[in-house]
C-alpha cells in the first residue's frame, strides 16, 4: 500500500507523484487565425500584378527624376495612376478583393503617389529653397502616408460614395498636371514655379489629411443603364482630351482639388439658410 496511503492509515498521500501546472500554448484570436490561413493559401494573381506594374512605374518615376527627365517622371506617375484604378476595378469586377491586396496597393500608393511626386517636385522646383524645399515634401510624403493609413481604418466605417480627404492619388496627379502644364506652355524654366510648387505641395498636404468630403468614382457601375446625356458628356470630354490632352488633365485634376473644399462651403451655407428658416418660423 505504499504510494497510496500514510503509515498512520489517516489519509491518502500522493508520494513522489507531483503535479505540475499544465503549460498553455499562448491563444490566437480567430480573426488572425483565419487571416493566417488565407494568407497560406496564396493571393490572387491579376490584381496583384496590376499593383505590381504601378509600383514598378513609381521607381521608375523616381529614376527618370535623378536622370533630370522631370516630364517623363511625371508622365510615369499618371501611368501609375492608371495602373492603381485597374487593379482596384479588376478586383471588384471578379470579386477577388482581400486583405493582402488592400496593404499591397497602399504600400505601392506611398511610393507611386507618396514619394514619386516629393521627389520630381523637390529637384524640379524645390532646390533653390534649400532646406525649406525638402521639408516642404517630405510633409507631403507623410501626409500621404496619414491619408492612406486612416483610408485602411475607415474603409468599413466610411461611406463609399465619398473620400474624407483629398485621395493621395489625386494629389500625385495635381502635382504631374501641373509639370505637365508648364512644359506646355513653354515654362518649364521659370522662375515662378518655385514659388507655385511650393505652395501647391503645401496645400496638397493639408487636404490629405483634411476632413473635406471628395466624390468618389469606385461605385460607378458601368454595366448598368445611364442617361443619354452622360453618354454625349463623356465622348465631348474625349473628344476635348484628344484636342488638348495637356489643358484638360490640368483641369481635370484642378477642379477635383477645389471640389471638397466648394462643397463643404456650399453645404456650410445650407446649413446656415435652413436655421435661419427656422429661426424665423419660430419668431413667428
Amino acid at each position: 500500500m505504499n504510494g497510496i496511503n500514510d503509515p498512520q492509515g489517516e489519509r491518502p498521500s500522493m508520494g513522489k507523484v507531483r503535479l505540475l501546472p499544465k503549460k498553455g500554448v499562448a491563444r490566437v484570436p480567430l480573426k488572425q487565425r483565419v487571416q493566417s490561413a488565407q494568407l497560406k493559401k496564396g493571393f490572387y494573381l491579376i490584381p496583384s500584378l496590376f499593383t505590381a506594374g504601378n509600383l514598378i512605374c513609381g521607381f521608375f518615376s523616381v529614376i527618370s527624376t535623378f536622370n533630370g527627365r522631370y516630364l517623363q517622371a511625371a508622365i510615369f506617375v499618371i501611368l501609375a495612376h492608371l495602373l492603381d484604378g485597374l487593379d482596384g476595378y479588376v478586383a471588384r469586377l471578379t470579386k477577388t478583393t482581400s486583405q493582402f491586396g488592400v496593404e499591397f496597393d497602399s504600400l505601392a500608393d506611398l511610393v507611386s503617389f507618396g514619394v514619386a511626386p516629393a521627389v520630381l517636385v523637390y529637384y524640379w522646383a524645390l532646390v533653390p529653397w534649400e532646406t525649406w524645399g525638402w521639408l516642404a515634401a517630405c510633409l507631403y510624403v507623410v501626409c500621404g502616408a496619414l491619408r492612406l493609413a486612416r483610408f485602411n481604418v475607415q474603409i468599413r466605417t466610411v461611406e463609399k460614395s465619398h473620400f474624407v480627404g483629398l485621395p493621395i492619388p489625386a494629389a500625385a496627379e495635381m502635382i504631374a498636371a501641373t509639370v505637365l502644364m508648364y512644359y506646355f506652355l513653354g515654362g518649364e524654366g521659370a522662375a515662378n514655379k518655385r514659388v507655385i510648387l511650393l505652395v501647391v505641395i503645401y496645400l496638397l498636404a493639408g487636404l490629405m489629411v483634411s476632413s473635406f468630403q471628395y466624390l468618389s468614382l469606385k461605385q460607378i457601375d458601368l454595366r448598368k443603364r445611364h442617361p443619354f446625356w452622360l453618354l454625349v458628356s463623356a465622348i465631348l470630354f474625349i473628344k476635348l482630351t484628344i484636342a488638348e490632352p495637356q489643358i484638360m488633365f490640368f483641369t481635370t485634376f484642378l477642379l477635383y482639388t477645389l471640389s471638397g473644399p466648394l462643397l463643404w462651403g456650399l453645404t456650410l451655407r445650407k446649413r446656415r439658410r435652413e436655421k435661419r428658416g427656422e429661426m424665423a418660423e419660430a419668431l413667428q
